[in-house]
């Protein structure tokens, strides 16, 4: 029989949980971040997280906002990463809540990071990251013997190092590429893996608000994808691939509501 544990079990000191709040619908929280929010005493949300989730929280709880959106961080990352500290130090009960999965383009490690230097407990509370729950919703699989072997998650933002992505390698790899906030840039995406050899004919989609019940889902070719961008809103998702294909097939959720 399964036993589910309590958040900061047999701790009476200061305790971070990460806790990823999954892509949007609040029914895909798992049971174990449900528990965490419950318990806390003080939880550091970002702008991505369904009010019902924050619902859940003690009516007694702080309830700290900082939340980003593209080109505007309501508080810079340095300061986040003190608040975890500074909250675990006055001995509370800390959830650090974040949509989608905080281990995928999250920044959960850099949290993680300065509460290990600082010396401050913590542990980590998986969610569904939007690569996979808004596919899923979507009608969408990710992997598929017909189509794809394997899956890459991309960030579309620039990288911290100024680093290109390894255009040639994503274009020739026969997998499901997948784009985190890239909508801003889907121009830029587009022409760099036709440039590396994938064909402009190349199904894709962009699937918006995934899992929420405003989701939309647009579909078209590589060579069409900024054209699409420009009739989307963020949150989205960029999906490139032959699966993409599969949507008005297994598409099932719109339907349903």
């Amino acid at each position: 029989m399964t036993t589910l544990t309590s958040f900061n079990s047999g701790l009476d000191q200061g305790f971070v949980s990460l806790v990823g709040a999954g892509p949007g619908d609040p029914d895909l929280l798992t049971v174990k971040g449900y528990r965490a929010i419950q318990q806390a005493e003080v939880v550091v949300y970002d702008r991505l997280v369904a009010p019902e989730i924050l619902a859940i929280a003690n009516e007694k709880a702080q309830m700290i906002y900082v939340g980003k959106k593209l080109d505007y961080h309501c508080v810079p990352q340095e300061q986040i990463n003190q608040i975890l500290v500074d909250k675990a130090r006055e001995g509370k009960r800390v959830v650090r809540l974040k949509g989608g999965d905080s281990f995928i383009f999250g920044r959960g490690g850099e949290e993680l990071e300065k509460l290990a230097e600082e010396g401050v407990r913590f542990e980590v509370v998986p969610g569904i990251t939007a690569a996979a729950g808004a596919t899923a919703y979507a009608g969408i699989p990710l992997t598929h013997r017909d189509h794809a072997q394997a899956v890459q998650f991309i960030t579309g933002h620039v990288q911290k190092d100024g680093k290109e992505i390894d255009w040639h390698a994503a274009a020739q790899s026969n997998s499901t590429l997948v784009f985190y906030m890239g909508l801003k840039q889907s121009g830029y995406i587009a022409d760099k893996l036709i440039t590396h050899g994938l064909s402009d004919d190349m199904p894709c989609a962009i699937i918006e608000n995934g899992t929420r019940r405003e989701q939309r889902v647009l579909r078209g070719s590589l060579a069409q994808l900024p054209s699409m961008a420009q009739q989307a809103q963020s949150p989205a998702l960029i999906v490139v691939g032959s699966v993409t294909s599969l949507h008005e097939k297994l598409e099932w959720f719109n339907i349903n509501h």
